[in-house]
């Protein structure tokens, strides 16, 4: 996984876990579901980029 992913899609997680918070803060069911959507497309992403470091690893790749 390249360092720029690696901050994009934590960058995500971040901003997914702020607009859960400012959703449960504001009583606005949608804002906190698009927060709980976006850390979660972030974790998919992420678990992807580990995958595919793996698979390098596992056939010696570059």
């Amino acid at each position: 996984m390249g360092l720029g992913d690696k901050i994009q899609n934590k960058a995500q997680e971040m901003a997914g876990k702020a607009k859960e918070a400012t959703g449960k803060a504001t009583n606005d069911p949608s804002l906190r579901a698009d927060g709980v959507k976006d850390q979660a497309e972030a974790r998919a992403k992420q678990a992807g980029e580990h995958a595919k470091d793996a698979a390098k690893d596992i056939t010696g790749q570059k």
